[in-house]
């Protein structure tokens, strides 16, 4: 997956070629915390003199929505590329860092670009229902530049960094709660992992409400081939990270294949459990490193993610899905060594669904790459429901991003995971299919259990597949246990092994789901 546009080498539907993901990241993370910006406090510099803005109309929400619905009974128009989108990316962040006027006290915006996103979007502020459309944008560029926004980013109440940004076709992001960009959201996907080039909608139109320090409400019209929609995010920057409680409504131009909802998207090279992948120095590289999820009977599942040698897609059954998310649960400095780009500090997002989301799956999809400058990873609620022209899809739910594990309970979780050879180190009588799969478990299911406790590890694998499993608590620590499995592939009914941790058929444990290449 790119950041702020097409699937590398899948342009999207408009022949737009594909955007390159760090060109992004850095655009909002490498620069944050070099240009201290100062607070301008007299209003009128903080929205722009009068003449910035066009007159004032009212809105609401139920306009937003009665609008979405109408352009969906038009056909589609790809939007043209704005003429004063600057040539290249040092130009763009030159525009971008610095000294300029803000709107609504603490936004500032990202100027249009050939290579990261060339498309104006409209801006309007939002204050006691009525909006003001931005019409001419001098002063809020650095150096008082001409230029076309394309997005913009939410700065702090000592503005130092920034904690929220949107830029590009439907993409966000937040800094979660130790100040660094990471993984995306998207505010829809389309056809993603389909034998067909992804669709890329956009969101074309803001309004922006201030409503206080560090809280914001953003409205959004989305607009592609396949589907219109109307969304609102209040937004709250806090201690523990970044929470957006998200409205939507979708309309449908036509039917869509694959309809993802709430779509997340991550990198993932390698970690500890794929050595062979590394290729660099450091002994980690990933935004995230597994998809936690909580269906709605209660079951909670980890897949830990990859980086395969050929894509590959999975959909977890989840009816009713109380919460999805990919996280970053490896938050140790020195399993990464990276003092530059700062994986340890990467927040994960999770995903609350508000109402019953009905049948469906979370849907999984990885790509290989060689390099962590290209997104890999999606993940996306997909219903059961066909997604058909002339529908409308209402749903809301809950964004956090965060370094805690939103997904923590007192069951056990998955904080790691290895993969090597089968049998003892040494042993020339083992298959050559056979692997070795180590998982560590760690929660205060656990604490105070022994080896006597009767904890076993629950595969649900025919006996031909298993050569040796073991499940024991790791020395030294009191709510850690370590799952050894010697697995031969070619007998499992799946390409996937599912194992958690049991005692007296209670379980112990989160659902792991690691895929096996034979």
């Amino acid at each position: 997956m790119r950041e702020t546009g097409p699937q590398a080498g899948n342009p999207d539907a408009s022949g737009a070629p594909a955007i390159a993901r760090r060109e992004f990241s850095a655009m909002l993370a490498s620069m944050v915390g070099l240009f201290a910006l100062p607070r301008l406090a007299e209003a009128a510099v903080q929205t722009g003199a009068a003449s910035n803005f066009g007159p004032s109309q009212p809105f609401s929400w139920d306009n937003l929505v009665t609008n979405a619905q109408s352009a969906a009974a038009r056909p589609w128009t790809a939007p043209a590329a704005s003429a004063h989108a600057v040539a290249d990316f040092d130009t763009a962040v030159k525009l971008t860092y610095g000294s300029a006027q803000s709107l609504a006290g603490d936004v500032r915006l990202f100027p249009t670009s050939r290579g990261v996103a060339p498309q104006a979007v409209k801006i309007h502020l939002v204050e006691n229902g009525n909006s003001r459309q931005l019409v001419d944008t001098h002063g809020f560029f650095v150096g008082n530049s001409r230029a076309d926004p394309a997005g913009f980013r939410v700065m702090t109440a000592d503005q130092h960094s920034d904690w929220l940004a949107f830029l590009g076709a439907s993409y966000f992001r937040a800094s979660g709660s130790r100040d660094q960009y990471g993984l995306s959201a998207r505010g829809v996907a389309i056809d993603t992992a389909m034998p067909k080039a992804e669709e890329f909608p956009a969101f074309t139109e803001f309004w922006i409400e201030n409503l206080g320090p560090d809280r914001v409400r953003i409205h959004a019209a989305l607009d592609g081939p396949s589907v219109t929609g109307a969304y609102a995010f209040d937004c709250t920057h806090g201690k523990q990270g970044v929470t957006q409680d998200v409205r939507a409504s979708l309309f449908l131009r036509r039917d869509v294949e694959r309809l993802g909802l709430a779509p997340i998207t991550s990198m993932f090279w390698y970690d500890q459990s794929d050595p062979a992948k590394r290729g660099d120095w450091r002994p980690e590289i990933h935004d995230s490193d597994g998809l936690a999820i909580h269906a709605g009977n209660g079951e909670r599942m980890w897949v830990p993610l990859s980086n395969p040698h050929l894509t590959r897609t999975n959909a977890m059954r989840a009816d009713g899905v109380k919460g999805f998310g990919l996280l970053q649960r490896d938050q140790r400095f020195d399993h990464y060594q990276d003092d530059g780009a700062f994986y340890d500090r990467r927040p994960s997002l999770w995903v609350e669904p508000q109402g019953d989301w009905g049948k469906g799956a979370v849907m999984l999809y990885q790509m290989t790459t060689n390099t962590e400058t290209v997104d890999n990873i999606a993940a996306f609620w997909l219903s059961d429901e066909a997604a058909k022209t002339g529908q409308r899809r209402d749903l809301a739910y809950k964004l956090t991003w965060t370094s805690d594990d939103p997904s923590r309970t007192a069951s056990a979780r998955c904080v790691d995971s290895w993969q090597g050879a089968a049998g003892k180190p040494g042993d020339s009588n083992v298959p050559k299919d056979a692997r070795k799969f180590v998982f560590d478990f760690e929660g205060p299911a656990l604490k105070g259990l022994t080896r006597d406790s009767g904890v076993t590890a629950m595969t649900g694998l025919p006996a031909a597949a298993v050569m040796s499993a073991a499940a024991y608590p790791v020395v030294g620590e009191d709510s850690r246990w370590r799952v050894t499995l010697d697995l031969r592939p070619s007998a499992m009914p799946s390409p996937e092994v599912r194992v958690f941790l049991s005692r007296a058929g209670q379980a112990l444990s989160e659902t792991v789901i690691q895929g096996v290449q034979a």
